[in-house]
């Protein structure tokens, strides 16, 4: 069955008047889109930029109203969009292969010219993110990062090992305000999320804000009392005099959770994946 659904490039037309009076006619604009058919049988459709390649906000059109306005362009899609996906799916490769393997400035070039191609593609702008931020070039880093909280798709369940590389490098430079719009406006999308909520937790830490990192903590471990991050930074907070007895309310066994794991981490070694 999921060999049928529909894929690739399609099109629609939209009719309008322009004018006024004698001068009055119609005009027709054609669209381009890329086309996926979803589990569900609806339709997610994402417009061509004028670089060939899909881009920007997604669309979910239901299977009977795309099957009535949409058109297929498989020769448009084989000669022209399909080669430009190509095309910028290579830059984006290089570029990553390039930051691995610490070649910074060839990551940029790579980088650069994916973003050319399409301003919002997330893992491109990750990746110059990134390779900014290990660079130390804050400022070139914050507008990456200005660009990137308006792209919804970073959120999207395949970008979340970038988003928290990203988030973690934030930090680590100092851009801890940055790093916490970035972490809230991911909580608006997974309220219930409870590595998200020690990623804040331990951005309020490095503020100084301890009132809010604890409250990020709680509501963590009570999303996952099992979690051995949280239960180590509780551990360390509680040890070093952060945590009141009023605020201590979890009921967590630190002795037996220390000797189950055998190990208590310090806080500067901690880093939270999600």
């Amino acid at each position: 069955m999921a060999a049928n659904r529909i894929s690739g490039v399609f099109s629609s037309c939209t009719e309008s008047t322009v004018g006024t009076g004698t001068t009055t006619r119609q005009t027709v604009q054609k669209t381009y889109w890329f086309a996926e058919e979803r589990e569900n049988g609806a339709l997610e459709v994402q417009p061509l930029n004028s670089n060939n390649v899909p881009s920007g906000p997604k669309l979910t059109v239901e299977r009977d109203t795309f099957l009535d306005n949409y058109h297929p362009e498989p020769e448009y899609y084989a000669e022209v969009v399909r080669p430009s996906m190509e095309s910028l799916d290579g830059s984006i490769q290089r570029g990553e292969g390039h930051r691995s393997s610490g070649e910074s400035y060839s990551a940029e070039y790579e980088f650069g010219h994916a973003i050319d191609v399409d301003e919002e593609n997330v893992r491109a702008n990750f990746g110059l993110g990134l390779t900014y931020l290990e660079r130390g070039e804050t400022g070139r880093a914050e507008d990456v990062f200005r660009r990137l909280v308006g792209i919804g798709a970073i959120y999207e369940p395949q970008h979340k090992h970038l988003f928290n590389d990203f988030g973690i490098n934030l930090r680590r430079n100092g851009m801890i305000d940055q790093a916490l719009e970035y972490y809230h406006k991911a909580e608006e999308i997974s309220k219930h999320d409870e590595n998200l909520c020690l990623n804040i937790a331990r951005a309020y830490y490095e503020k100084g804000e301890f009132d809010n990192c604890i409250k990020y903590i709680k509501k963590s471990l009570k999303l996952n009392p099992e979690l051995e991050e949280g239960i180590m930074f509780w551990s360390y907070l509680k040890g070093n005099g952060y945590i009141s007895e009023e605020q201590d309310d979890l009921n967590i066994d630190l002795n037996a959770f220390q000797k189950k794991q055998n190990k208590s981490g310090p806080i500067a070694d901690l880093e939270i994946d999600f």
